[in-house]
């Protein structure tokens, strides 16, 4: 056993008394060692609930025969920290979390791990890690919240924030907008859509790193405390047969990842995480993967923020073992690939039934014969930019008009809220990408004020930042290179023409080749925005959207 170099023989007897100093018997000693990477506090929603999570698994990790061991990570609620300082220091908390497990595994020599994430970069941080760490490790998250219900409809928060851009326009009224904070987050558990958090635990699935049930079953449901108990008992398992995360995250894995995201209509951030993710493993992921596979990968739900159906309905419709067993009847799946069940793809999903072809569309009967996602690219984005086009309304997936640019998001927020932006306008959000930012901060406040306002069906935003799974509407972020390097979107002048072709995948600025160099000669680069802690030495490592916005060595 790997914990064997701190507890078995002579030397280790220093080690032995610190762990005595902890309670633990000789007989726990003579078990393997698991560690229980626990998201829990008592800020974030989504983790709130964790403690019960962690509970459980330790029970089954007992149950089984293995030592089960607490120790945390942290986490961000990217919903508190929206639109102000805070959100800087949410993408990069990824790398924080994927390090310092990384660091506390190693240093501990666990034989075997259970992740318990739940919100957005808690699931893919802890990923990587497991990539890295590479012994028998599994995946169990929070669940996801129940909807709310506001006037007898269903809610989630991207009402919530697009509530807050209709009582500003004057068209819901302060009573209302009261009624919307009170009745839209009901319960704990990550936010009820198919926002980021909920998008990487239902690919944690995909992946093959955690059970059927772990992106879908809500937080409240005691059969999330059953799933847990089943995890720990199912990472002893993989413990006794040797399997470990690279023997689950291949290739294949992720390419089954990025398929199932485009039936899903995930979070555009799952084209930030599932490149980083592939880094761990040595894939390299290039984001025009994604257009390959969306042409060929029917768009099959439409959850919120793209329609009106949430996550607890999914659970209920088959989850996304339904989902995945769809696309398998066209072949679209390597059913071939380990998973932490013991099984392959192919056997997990045999018998998955989809029990609501309204909330699952049948592959027949897509929403889109293409996926969710599109990555588009043109003079305004050589190496690429994001788009949810689930989220887009059909008159916007080709649009021109004139660009509002601004160099910061609060004053995109001013001009929005203050209705300096009109229909048809396309609005430009720069120097907020990885580095510029730093941190790359979603943009839900501009977005949500865009569609609260009534401007979703002729509004356009772009940025070389990123935006919420929250955000709807022609949202298109990633754009690649960033601003803060030089990138063309650096040099877009107020008035200047852009041209969005979804359909197509470009991304275009209407100015001639000669005037963009006499503009890119003139550029001059910008003070950073922050010089002294994390977020410079962040700054200073970390790579473009279009390559995840990985952590490298300067000069690599």
């Amino acid at each position: 056993m790997r914990s064997d170099t701190v507890t078995k023989g002579k030397q280790q007897a220093p080690h032995r008394s610190l762990f005595n100093a902890l309670g633990l018997t000789p007989e726990e000693m003579e078990r393997p060692l698991v560690g229980i990477v626990s998201s829990y506090n008592e800020i974030v929603p989504g983790h709130m609930n964790l403690d019960k999570i962690v509970n459980a698994v330790k029970q089954g990790v007992a149950m089984a025969g293995g030592t089960p061991i607490v120790f945390p990570a942290i986490a961000v609620c990217d919903g508190i920290a929206m639109g102000h300082l805070g959100m800087k220091y949410s993408l990069v908390t990824r790398d924080l979390i994927a390090d310092s497990t990384e660091a506390m595994a190693i240093a501990h020599q666990f034989d075997a791990l259970v992740m318990v994430p739940n919100c957005d970069k808690n699931v893919p941080g802890l990923l990587m890690a497991a990539a890295r760490i590479n012994v028998p490790t599994i995946f169990v998250s929070g669940g996801p919240m129940l909807a709310g219900h506001v006037k007898g409809k269903k809610t989630s928060l991207s009402s919530m924030f697009e509530a807050v851009g209709a009582n500003a326009a004057g068209l819901i009224s302060d009573e209302d907008l009261c009624e919307f904070e009170n009745k839209t987050c009901p319960t704990c558990g990550s936010c009820s859509g198919m926002y980021t958090a909920n998008s990487m635990n239902c690919l944690t699935e995909v992946l093959g790193m955690g059970l059927g049930g772990n992106g879908t079953i809500p937080a409240v449901y005691s059969a999330r405390i059953r799933l847990a108990k089943q995890a720990g008992m199912k990472v002893m398992e993989l413990w006794e047969k040797n399997i470990c995360p690279r023997d689950i995250m291949t290739e294949k894995a992720v390419l089954n990842a990025l398929t199932v995201d485009m039936a899903l209509g995930c979070s555009t951030n799952s084209m930030l995480h599932l490149p980083a993710i592939a880094h761990e493993i040595g894939m390299d992921f290039e984001i025009d993967f994604a257009n390959g596979i969306s042409e060929k990968t029917p768009n099959l739900c439409h959850l919120a923020p793209a329609g009106p159906t949430y996550m607890e309905d999914l659970n209920e419709a088959g989850g996304v073992y339904a989902v995945m067993a769809e696309l398998n009847k066209k072949d679209l799946l390597y059913t071939d690939c380990m998973t932490v069940t013991g099984k392959t793809v192919g056997e997990n999903i045999k018998d998955a039934v989809n029990k609501d072809p309204e909330v699952i569309r049948p592959v027949e009967n897509p929403y889109t014969p293409t996926g969710g996602l599109a990555v588009l690219k043109g003079n305004l984005a050589p190496d690429g930019s994001v788009v949810k086009r689930s989220a887009v309304v059909e008159e916007m997936l080709v649009h021109e008009g004139p660009a509002r640019v601004f160099d910061c998001e609060e004053d995109a927020i001013d001009a929005i809220k203050g209705g300096r932006i009109v229909a048809g306008d396309v609005v430009v959000i720069r120097y907020e990408g990885p580095k510029g930012g730093p941190g790359m901060r979603e943009m839900l406040n501009p977005t949500s004020a865009i569609a609260g306002m009534g401007l979703g069906s002729s509004v356009a935003l772009i940025t070389d930042g990123r935006f919420s799974g929250a955000s709807r509407g022609a949202s298109i972020g990633h754009v690649s290179p960033e601003a803060a390097v030089g990138g063309p979107i650096a040099l877009v002048e107020e008035g200047d023409i852009i041209k969005i072709d979804i359909p197509n995948l470009s991304l275009t600025l209407a100015v001639s080749e000669e005037e963009l160099e006499k503009r890119r000669q003139a550029w001059q680069p910008r003070e950073p925005k922050v010089t002294t802690g994390y977020l410079a030495r962040y700054a200073a490592m970390v790579t473009s959207g279009n390559r995840g916005a990985i952590l490298t060595v300067p000069g690599k």
